[in-house]
């Protein structure tokens, strides 16, 4: 997963939409799509339910997984055939770190950025004033993260959803949201590239490759070692049991040392939400110090073990035991060499086509109880992307 800067936002990035610019960037966005994410197809399904929910006047929700860095280009190649440009809720992070003309072409193409840690109110009502009053769709990842799961889904955040039911509440209009699901498949056998990845991923701890074992085992035997590093490390000693069990142990004792030193009640939510949480607290603690302060170097400290934590979340520990198709055994690739060789993005092995397939509209009624209404909401956008991913 990529490393990025979690402080207070130097500034909000807000939309610039614009039919003529977005014609304008099109062959560079093209290019970008088939040179650097290798993707040369997207096939599109189910297109008839934003385009009707558009002619019906109702604000559109747009909710994809997020399993690729090449998700906005599969999804902007689904805006091409709507024939008119959506809106897309974006990380702060990527405007501030791709330098200002990577922002201008986010922006020209309905791009707004979004503190995913803190209430970014900027944010919060802009995607509101699309959804009650914009003909053109938003779309927003509610996993938030890359998390390279191609064929699941992690849990949502509930942010999308408590958006959505707070536009309902004083719209004029109905609002809807509809699911999405993306979901890349190889042209092309990657396997030859993907076993010199192995190699260099052994010799990058200490290992002598292994091409004599099956790639899974491979993958499997690499993770544990992997896992058992990070153990000791944090914990002092290596623990028994399935790299499953044993990744959410590591999780959840990091994440409870943090909650007992921030005095964080542990909440019965998800990994990403008490992530979130332990990430508020240590950015303001960071804030409200002097930069000499010894107590600001152990919050950056804290924010280090926290990405180290989402991390560890990102992998299943049984994605590929479960199947090991040519797509888990190169997502679960695409990670290591992004948490283990360092690299921004993976360089993606083999030619790619993505499926984008979108489901039927979900109706948003305005409820009194705003968080059980959010998480509800939440549970059903979950449970269709999934359905979604899982017919393909």
């Amino acid at each position: 997963m990529n490393r990025q800067p979690y402080e207070k936002p130097p500034r909000w990035w807000g939309p610039k939409m614009s039919a003529g610019w977005i014609r304008f960037w099109r062959p560079f966005r093209i290019r970008t799509q088939l040179k650097k994410h290798r993707l040369l197809e997207v096939e599109v399904r189910g297109l008839e339910h934003v385009r009707d929910a558009v002619d019906r006047g109702e604000g559109v929700l747009v909710t994809p997984n997020h399993a690729s860095h090449a998700d906005c280009h599969a999804l902007y190649a689904a805006a091409d055939e709507l024939g008119y440009p959506v809106y897309v809720m974006i990380a702060w992070q990527v405007f501030a770190r791709d330098g200002w003309l990577r922002a201008m072409l986010l922006r020209h193409h309905g791009g707004f950025s979004i503190d995913r840690e803190g209430t970014d109110l900027s944010a919060i009502r802009q995607a509101k004033e699309i959804l009650q009053s914009h003909k053109n769709p938003l779309f927003i990842f509610p996993e938030g993260d890359v998390y390279h799961c191609n064929a699941r889904i992690t849990p949502f955040r509930e942010g999308p959803a408590a958006i959505a039911l707070m536009a309902a509440k004083k719209a004029d209009r109905p609002v809807v949201c509809i699911p999405c699901a993306v979901k890349y498949t190889y042209l092309e056998d990657p396997t030859p590239e993907l076993l010199e990845l192995m190699d260099e991923l052994e010799r990058a701890i200490m290992w002598r490759p292994r091409p004599d074992l099956p790639l899974p085992e491979r993958i499997y035997h690499f993770a544990e070692g992997i896992l058992s590093l990070k153990e000791i490390e944090y914990l002092g000693h290596t623990r028994t049991g399935s790299v499953r069990d044993r990744l959410g142990a590591f999780i959840d004792s990091l994440l409870g040392r943090l909650e007992s030193r921030y005095d964080v009640q542990p909440a019965d939510s998800t990994v990403p939400e008490r992530v979130k949480t332990l990430r508020q607290h240590a950015i303001k603690r960071m804030q409200d110090m002097a930069e000499e302060d010894p107590r600001r170097k152990q919050s950056e400290q804290d924010l280090g073990d926290l990405f180290v934590a989402v991390q560890a979340f990102s992998y299943p520990g049984n994605y590929v035991a479960e199947e090991a198709s040519i797509e888990r055994m190169a997502e679960t690739l695409d990670k290591f060499e992004e948490d283990v060789l360092g690299h921004k993005t993976a360089r993606i092995r083999g030619t790619r086509k993505a499926t984008v397939t979108f489901g039927e509209p979900i109706p948003i009624e305005p409820q009194r109880q705003k968080k059980e209404a959010a998480a509800a909401l939440t549970r059903i956008m979950e449970e269709r992307v999934q359905a979604l991913l899982d017919g393909e």
